[in-house]
C-alpha cells in the first residue's frame, strides 16, 4: 500500500497552509471583499497530491487561522476541507489538471461552498460574516429574500470570482513547475 504522508507531503501540507494564510491576507488587503484566495493552497495540494493532503491542507488552515486571526475561523474548515476533498479526487480521476479541469473545479466550488459555509454562516453570525459583501447580503435581505437565499445568493458571486480564480491560478503554477517535480 502506498504511503500517503510521507516528510515530502507533510512538508508541502505545511507550505501549502502558509500559501492559505498569506494569500487571503493579501485577498484581504487588495481583493475589495470579492477575492478571497484563501484555498489556493488547499486546492494546490490536492490537485498536486490527492485529496487527503488536500483535506489536511484545509482544515489546518483553518485551525491555524483559528488561533491567529480568531475562533470564527475554525467552523470554516468544513468548506476548506471538503474543497481539498472534491479537488484531489478531480485532479486523481482525470491524473491532470488543466485549464478546462480548473474551471470545471472552479464552478464545482463556486456552488459546494456556499452550500456548506452558507449554515454555518448563520448559524453563527446571522447571515454576516464581516466580509465586503455583506452590503448585498443586506440588500437582497431588504429586497425581499429569505435570509437563506440572500446569504447563499451573496457567496455564489463571490465564489465565481474567487474559486474559479484560484483553480485557475493553481492551473497556472502547476504548468509552469519543472517536469522534474512533478
Amino acid at each position: 500500500m502506498k504511503k500517503i504522508l510521507t516528510p515530502k507531503t507533510l512538508i508541502l501540507i505545511a507550505v501549502g497552509v502558509v500559501f492559505n494564510i498569506v494569500l487571503a491576507m493579501l485577498g484581504n488587503t487588495v481583493g475589495g471583499g470579492i477575492l478571497f484566495l484563501d484555498t489556493v493552497g488547499t486546492i494546490f495540494i490536492a490537485a498536486f497530491l490527492g485529496p487527503i493532503p488536500g483535506i489536511l491542507t484545509g482544515v489546518l488552515t483553518n485551525l491555524i487561522n483559528g488561533v491567529l486571526i480568531g475562533p470564527t475561523e475554525i467552523p470554516f474548515l468544513l468548506v476548506n476541507g471538503v474543497i481539498g476533498l472534491i479537488v484531489g479526487l478531480i485532479a486523481q480521476r482525470q491524473k491532470k489538471f488543466n485549464l478546462p479541469i480548473a474551471i470545471i473545479v472552479g464552478l464545482i466550488l463556486s456552488v459546494v461552498a456556499p452550500l456548506i459555509g452558507t449554515p454555518i454562516a448563520i448559524f453563527l453570525f446571522g447571515g454576516l460574516t464581516g466580509s465586503g459583501m455583506d452590503f448585498m447580503v443586506i440588500w437582497l435581505k431588504t429586497s425581499g429574500q429569505n435570509l437563506f437565499s440572500a446569504v447563499f445568493l451573496t457567496k455564489i458571486v463571490n465564489n465565481l470570482v474567487d474559486k474559479i480564480g484560484s483553480a485557475i491560478l493553481v492551473f497556472l503554477v502547476l504548468k509552469a513547475l519543472p517536469y522534474s517535480i512533478i
